[in-house]
């Protein structure tokens, strides 16, 4: 038996513009950054020759063309696995939160597997299979950041060209500008369970109507090459006033990304203290993410927020990104 662990992520600036239909004209960056909730994954063999699946579902299945897991599915397709194994998941917080959760789980499923197998990977081509299943076997319309940022972890830059290369080097932010960010950073959840895809799709159509402007998406490219800038500077009040610019920018790209109710969150937030804030991920529901510059201000935000019913829930840094947790197999199939 063995184990991986990947973890979830928040993105910081340049969401959206790791999607096909804007890099391919533009190219992309983006800014994001992994944290210490973990999708895991369990990987063993069955002595029967079957393959058993648990996750929210159980499957049991005499062929890989039988798996209703899509992902699971074209990953053992992918390395040739046919039978006697058994994978189950496990996340520390919901599916469809906004905090990338399927590209975690792919990453992770992929990095079992090559233990499993007895095969070594890079992290640049883990994240490259994860997002070649997703994206161009099963079509989902998924950008590449959440694969790249699970398995690479702690702070990223990625930049897509327009061929769909990607280049990732890490954020040059001082540990002390990290435990800062942590500490003036409060997370949200809404209890509004979403589709990605559902949200990038209605962005990807709308880009393809006449009199759209990809204008929106370049602003939310430059802002998050200011983002970097104000992180690395260590000024992480311009981050927050940032993040308020990129709150507004990204509105404008879908009118699914928010609705009267998270508006009027954003807004009780900026009235406490809040200099910027956005809901992580593609929007439309799961976590809310502010910034606050003072300790004060964050106290203020807790309780109002806690009147309203939502649960805060901490997000610390995760600086190393899928990582084989406990391996007991030893072996090769």
């Amino acid at each position: 038996m063995l184990i991986s662990s990947t973890p979830l992520r928040i993105s910081l600036g340049g969401g959206g513009t790791d999607l096909p239909f804007y890099y391919e004209k533009f190219g992309s960056f983006v800014l994001g950054a992994a944290v210490k909730k973990y999708v895991h994954v369990i990987v063993s063999n069955h002595f029967e020759k079957i393959i058993k699946l648990n996750y929210s579902q159980t499957e049991i299945c005499k062929s890989v063309n039988n798996i209703k897991h899509p992902i699971i599915r074209e990953s053992l397709k992918l390395l040739k696995i046919k039978d006697h194994i058994e994978i189950g998941s496990i996340a520390d917080l919901p599916a469809k939160s906004g905090l990338g959760s399927s590209g975690s789980f792919t990453v992770g499923l992929l990095n079992a597997l090559y233990a499993y197998t007895g095969k070594n990977i890079s992290k640049h081509n883990l994240a490259e299979k994860a997002c070649h299943i997703e994206m161009d076997i099963l079509k989902e319309p998924v950008g590449k950041q959440d694969q790249y940022i699970a398995s690479y972890g702690g702070f990223s830059c990625i930049s897509i060209n327009k061929q769909g290369k990607v280049h990732v080097i890490p954020l040059k932010i001082a540990s002390e500008t990290i435990y800062d960010l942590e500490h003036n950073l409060s997370f949200f959840y809404t209890g509004v369970m979403r589709s990605a895809s559902n949200v990038l799709s209605d962005q990807k159509n709308n880009s393809k109507k006449k009199g759209y402007s990809f204008e929106y998406l370049t602003k939310i490219k430059d802002i998050g090459y200011k983002i970097k800038k104000s992180l690395e500077k260590d000024d992480l009040d311009e981050f927050g006033r940032l993040m308020n610019d990129h709150w507004y920018e990204k509105k404008k790209t879908s009118s699914r990304i928010s609705n009267d109710v998270f508006d009027k969150y954003y807004e009780l937030a900026k009235s406490n203290g809040a200099l910027g804030g956005k809901i992580i991920g593609a929007g439309g529901g799961g976590f809310f993410m502010f910034y606050t510059s003072k300790r004060e201000d964050k106290i203020k935000l807790r309780k109002e927020f806690r009147k309203k019913g939502l649960n805060e829930i901490s997000m610390p840094f995760e600086l190393e990104g899928s990582k084989i947790k406990m391996n007991l197999e030893g072996r090769k199939v």
